[in-house]
C-alpha cells in the first residue's frame, strides 16, 4: 500500500479493540484504568490509547521515507529509509503520551461546564519506551543552518476534512529549541516496531507536551527560516473562552498535572476491610514528586507511597492503604504536586474547546 493508504480496519483503527481493555469513542479508544493494574510501569501496546484525526493508514516500511527540507537548512536536505534510521546511534526515552482533551467529560460532570469533542475521561493517555533517533540528529545531518527558527513535522495519515473544508495531512510546527531539545524519532515502543495505530513506520514522540505534537506516520520535517503554524496551531489546540485573548491563546505545548486510580468507576468494596488503592500521576512539566488522597471528600488528605522513581516524562505509580469503617457511597481523590511546586487544583478554569482539564477527579464507589 502507498502512503497515507486509510486501514479497512473497523472505524478507522487497526488493532482489536475489547471492551474489556478501552472504551470506544467513534474513531478513538480510550484506555480502561481499571485493566491496567497489574500491567507493569508501561502501557502494553495493545493496550495504548488510540486518537486519530481521520484512519490509520498502513505503510510499507520498505518503501517509506523521511524528508527533511526547507529554507533553514544550508543545502538540499537529506532523506531517510526505516533502515538508515535504526543505523544511526539510538536512544530510549520513557514518556506519557496524552491528548489535550484527556479529561473533557469531567468539566461537564464535576463543574456544570460542557465542552464540545470527544468525551474523554482520564484514559487518553499512556506511558512507553519509545527508541529511535533524537530529531536533532537528524536535522544536523540534513545540515542545519543558523537561521532555522520552526520546524514542521507532517504525517502521512489520510487529509483531514472540517466544515467543509480540507486542512491536509496533521501537521504542527515546533520552535527549533524544542526540536533540538528532547524530540525523538521514534520507530520502537515498548521494544516492539512500532505498531500502525501508534505511528509506524516511525512517529515523533514530543515529551511533555500534548498528543497531537507527537506527529504519527512521520514522512516529512520542514526546516524554516521563519515562523511555521497549521491548523493545528491557529483554529485547534489552543484556549478560547474565559480569560484568554479575544483571538485565542497561544498553541498548547506543555500538559498539565493528572492522577488516577488504577480502578473502575462505581467499584464495589467491603467495609471493615483494608483495600490497597492504586493509580499513576504526571505532568508535562517536570517529575511527580508528591501524591495525596482524600477519602472524605477532600477534607483530609494522606500522602501515598510512591513506587517508582522520579521521572522527567514519566508517570509515577502510587498506593495507599484505606480501611472504610462504615458502608455508603465515597468519592475517592488523589492529587499530585510536580518538583515545579505545579499542584492539581479543586477547580480548573473553563475553556472552550475542553482542553488541559487538570482538577482533582471524583473517583465514586461504593463501600458495603
Amino acid at each position: 500500500m502507498p502512503p497515507g493508504t486509510p486501514s479497512a480496519g473497523g472505524g478507522g483503527i487497526a488493532k482489536p479493540l475489547p471492551p474489556q481493555w478501552f472504551l470506544r469513542h467513534g474513531g478513538n479508544a480510550e484506555m480502561r484504568w481499571d485493566t491496567l493494574a497489574g500491567t507493569g510501569l508501561h502501557t502494553p501496546n495493545e493496550r495504548f490509547f488510540v486518537r486519530n484525526h481521520t484512519r490509520t493508514p498502513r505503510i510499507d516500511q520498505e518503501t517509506w521515507r523521511l524528508r527533511v527540507h526547507g529554507s533553514g537548512l544550508r543545502g538540499p536536505g537529506a532523506v531517510f529509509s526505516l533502515a538508515e534510521l535504526r543505523a544511526l546511534p539510538a536512544v530510549t526515552l520513557d514518556a506519557v503520551l496524552e491528548c489535550a482533551g484527556n479529561g473533557r467529560r469531567y468539566w461537564s460532570e464535576q463543574q456544570g461546564t460542557p465542552a464540545p469533542g470527544t468525551a474523554w475521561g482520564l484514559g487518553g493517555v499512556g506511558m512507553a519506551a519509545w527508541r529511535g533517533v533524537p530529531l536533532g540528529e537528524l536535522l544536523e545531518r540534513a545540515g542545519l543552518g543558523p537561521a532555522a527558527v520552526d520546524v514542521l513535522p507532517g504525517g502521512l495519515d489520510p487529509e483531514y476534512r472540517a466544515a467543509g473544508r480540507n486542512l491536509g495531512r496533521v501537521r504542527r510546527p515546533l520552535p527549533i529549541g524544542k526540536a533540538l531539545d528532547d524530540v525523538l524519532v521514534a520507530y520502537e515502543m515498548n521494544g516492539q516496531p512500532l505498531p500502525p495505530d501508534h505511528g509506524g513506520p516511525a512517529r515523533l514522540v514530543v515529551p511533555g507536551w500534548v498528543g497531537v505534537a507527537s506527529i504519527k506516520w512521520l514522512g516529512s520535517v520542514e526546516v524554516a527560516d521563519r515562523p511555521l503554524e497549521s491548523p493545528w496551531t491557529t483554529a485547534y489546540y489552543r484556549l478560547f473562552g474565559p480569560g484568554q485573548p479575544a483571538g485565542g491563546g497561544p498553541a498548547l505545548t506543555r500538559q498539565t498535572v493528572k492522577s488516577a486510580f488504577e480502578l473502575a468507576p462505581g467499584a464495589v468494596l467491603a467495609a471493615g476491610r483494608t483495600h490497597r488503592l492504586r493509580g499513576r500521576s504526571w505532568s508535562g512539566a517536570a517529575a511527580v514528586r508528591a501524591v495525596e488522597v482524600s477519602t472524605d471528600g477532600g477534607r483530609d488528605w494522606y500522602p501515598a507511597e510512591l513506587l517508582d522513581p522520579p521521572s522527567r516524562y514519566g508517570w509515577r505509580r502510587w498506593a495507599v492503604d484505606w480501611r472504610p469503617a462504615e458502608p455508603g457511597r465515597y468519592g475517592l481523590r488523589a492529587r499530585a504536586t510536580d518538583l515545579l511546586g505545579r499542584t492539581q487544583p479543586a477547580e480548573a478554569p473553563f475553556n472552550r474547546e475542553g482542553y488541559l482539564f487538570d482538577a482533582v477527579v471524583v473517583h465514586p464507589v461504593t463501600v458495603v
